[in-house]
């Protein structure tokens, strides 16, 4: 975590290098920066500085709770009212922030809200002290297994070492670290210092790679120890509970993460985070159980309690979960598990796996494609046909398409062999990047466009989206009608993002003397990028193998004016801070056709950090006089599932669990543009994607 003043203002910088992220404070007067324990903060930060100050405004009116300093609950501040509290030792808690931040200071103060920011002030000239901690958050070491199943459940047993506690507070992204990591070796073995916490939870299985695969988020989030047996069920002491269901062995695990971790978000508003939760006003009524009675009790009693409700009795007020992904059963996938159990993804195993169903669609795809285009008028970004026979596509023996199960969730992932229509193929050699990241030369983003055929040339509009942000510094550069070697030269140069707008085929990326086929990179510095042209699957796929950690890329042909929409949307969602996975999730809707484009590599991956900490997505619906509003909350790296929120609609102090839809909301006419215009935010209105610098009232 790095500190520096302001240069344009007052006030300071807190940048996360890591997670590419900064946030600014505003003082009053200039101030001058020293550096502070950080051991002095009741809760862990990684860095601190102290300064004097009579007043500081915190921007975009982020959430703000008042402790006393040895962690208390004293106030939140919500209200859009003045208030205050008397003078004593404090520590402000700012929420929805891109890193964890703390203000310590002994002093009365006001809070005075504005339009767009919150002023916080002192009685006098004072001693501030201010801490972050960066939300990135590294494995304690690599477990080694051998190929052997035992080994296997050994190391997922060990997923819980990384827990910060074992307490309804785990249910917070921040205090979950990241499970050890796991590779093939000859022999079994754990570094010093990882070993399962003692939760009396233990999860019994069949010792076979079908039945460890689902569990392991759960084993992950219990802290459970992952024990062979013929019946499979969760252990607590006396209690057991079956977790072969009427509905099958996968979606018993799941619903049980999923109705645990909810009553663990329920349960510890009664701790460090008494805020009135608008999930547990919903469902309180209908439970038997007293939550600050469950709040003091150790996780292995909680568990029969949590586990005695139905399913049915909270399916309707349970969080929509984030991401599901399907598992390859096998060894050679046992490497994704700490990563996908860190995501807390729901885990499934495919069923039915066959190509032979699924293996025709692209070919209507691309006759639908270029028939649609010609009645347009337009064209596809292709420049020559792929082979078919009379099988159907041939995707070479390696590049099998398939169509997996539907899933509820927004987001859906594959770790196997082959192209997910509609998901994201995520890769080992991704995932392990996470962990690679360094810091870079400078505080900047640098953002490569490139656009090589001139009759794409109203894409290149994206680069003005990518910049559109008051934390994030962006440099930014367009790329016209380039050379193979200059081309290369930007994959192969250290870059954040780049953005290729043209046409790809077999040989690879069309440029003005020739194609640059990314097989012949030496390797790849670009961390993220969207191919928008036909058929870049293949050449996405090299550029993941050669160093980037994942992109946007597509399986067919694509029509000119639906890829701009595509492109457009996407450059906007990633700028917001939207993941890779859910920006695509959003953009797809802008088309008719949408299976086309699928994320590789690391969906989860964040070009920059939300202003407002979860990204968000507003749905409006005109009904008479009045405006339904529905945010919808997209859980990212550095805010996952369990954050709490308040989506600042209306005159609601409800907080809410940031996943999914929150609440629907009836706004009037005034109330609705007072939202729109207090930042550039995405809104859907019918199918169209609007966002707050454009002409809202066209669309209504």
């Amino acid at each position: 975590m790095e500190f520096t003043t302001l240069d344009r203002d007052s006030g300071l910088i807190i940048y996360d290098p890591i997670e590419n992220a900064q946030f600014e404070l505003s003082t009053l007067d200039s101030i001058t920066l020293d550096s502070a324990p950080a051991d002095d903060f009741y809760f862990p930060v990684d860095t601190a500085v102290l300064f004097e100050a009579t007043a500081i405004e915190i921007p975009k009116r982020v959430p703000l709770f008042v402790r006393t300093q040895d962690g208390a609950m004293v106030t939140d501040v919500e209200t859009t009212d003045v208030s205050s509290v008397p003078s004593d030792e404090y520590l402000l808690e700012l929420m929805s922030t891109p890193m964890k931040l703390y203000i310590a200071v002994e002093s009365a103060l006001t809070f005075n809200p504005g339009e767009s920011s919150l002023t916080v002030t002192f009685e006098d000239s004072c001693p501030i002290r201010v801490g972050a901690r960066s939300f990135h958050d590294r494995p304690a070491g690599t477990i080694t297994v051998t190929d052997d199943i035992d080994d296997a459940m050994a190391a997922v047993s060990l997923f819980g070492s990384a827990l910060k506690t074992t307490s309804c507070e785990r249910s917070f992204p921040t205090l979950r670290g990241h499970p050890p990591l796991v590779e093939r070796g000859e022999t079994f073995a754990v570094p010093d210092g990882i070993e399962t916490p003692e939760t009396g939870i233990d999860l019994v299985i069949p010792p076979e790679w079908e039945s460890l695969m689902p569990v392991a988020s759960l084993a992950y989030y219990l802290g459970a120890n992952v024990v062979a047996g013929s019946d499979p069920r969760l252990v607590a002491g006396e209690f057991e509970h079956t977790l072969d269901g009427q509905d099958g062995y996968v979606a018993t695990v799941n619903r049980t993460l999923q109705q645990v971790f909810f009553l663990d978000c329920l349960t510890r508003t009664e701790g460090y985070y008494p805020v009135e939760l608008y999930e547990r006003t919903q469902v309180e009524q209908s439970l038997s159980f007293d939550f600050a009675d469950l709040y003091n009790r150790p996780l292995a009693e909680q568990i029969p309690a949590y586990l005695s409700v139905p399913f049915e009795t909270l399916e309707s007020s349970i969080l929509d979960w984030h991401l599901t992904t399907d598992v390859l059963p096998s060894v050679e996938t046992l490497p994704a598990l700490p990563y996908l159990a860190d995501d807390l993804s729901l885990l499934r195993i495919p069923q039915n796996l066959t190509t032979t169903s699924s293996t025709p669609m692209p070919e209507a795809i691309e006759e639908f494609t270029r028939t649609r285009a010609a009645a347009m008028g337009d064209f596809t970004r292709s420049t020559t046909n792929f082979t078919r026979d009379a099988g159907g596509w041939d995707w070479g023996e390696d590049d099998e398409l398939f169509q997996l199960d539907s899933v509820e969730t927004v987001e859906h992932a594959w770790v196997g062999n082959g192209y997910p229509i509609g998901a994201n193929k995520i890769t080992l050699d991704s995932l392990r990047r996470r962990n690679d990241a360094s810091p870079p030369d400078e505080s900047v983003l640098t953002v490569h466009v490139v656009c090589n055929d001139p009759e794409m040339a109203e894409e290149n509009i994206v680069s003005e989206f990518y910049g559109l942000h008051d934390f994030v510094t962006y440099d930014v550069s367009v790329h016209e009608e380039i050379t193979t070697d200059e081309l290369a030269v930007l994959f192969e140069s250290s870059a954040d993002f780049l953005h290729y707008i043209g046409h790809v085929n077999e040989d690879g990326f069309q440029c003005v003397d020739g194609y640059l086929h990314a097989e012949s990179l030496d390797s790849v510095d670009v961390d993220a990028f969207v191919l928008n042209a036909c058929h870049s699957y293949k050449q996405g796929k090299l550029l993941v193998e050669k160093g980037s950690r994942g992109g946007v890329v597509t399986l067919s042909e694509v029509i000119n004016t639906s890829a701009t929409r595509v492109g457009r949307a996407l450059a906007r969602l990633l700028n917001a801070g939207f993941s890779l996975r859910s920006a695509l999730a959003i953009a797809k809707d802008e088309v008719l056709v949408a299976i086309e484009y699928i994320t590789l590599g690391d969906g989860g991956l964040t070009l920059c950090q939300s202003e407002n900490g979860t990204p968000m997505l507003y749905q409006v619906r005109p009904e008479s006089d009045k405006y339904l509003l529905e945010p919808f909350a997209f859980p990212v790296s550095n805010h996952g599932i369990g954050t709490i929120m308040n989506p600042k609609v209306g005159s609601t102090s409800l907080h809410y669990l940031a996943s999914g839809s929150l609440n629907v909301f009836s706004l009037s006419e005034s109330e609705l543009m007072s939202m729109v215009d207090s930042g550039l935010l995405p809104l859907k209105v019918g199918t169209e994607l609007y966002w707050g610098d454009e002409p809202l009232t066209s669309l209504l």
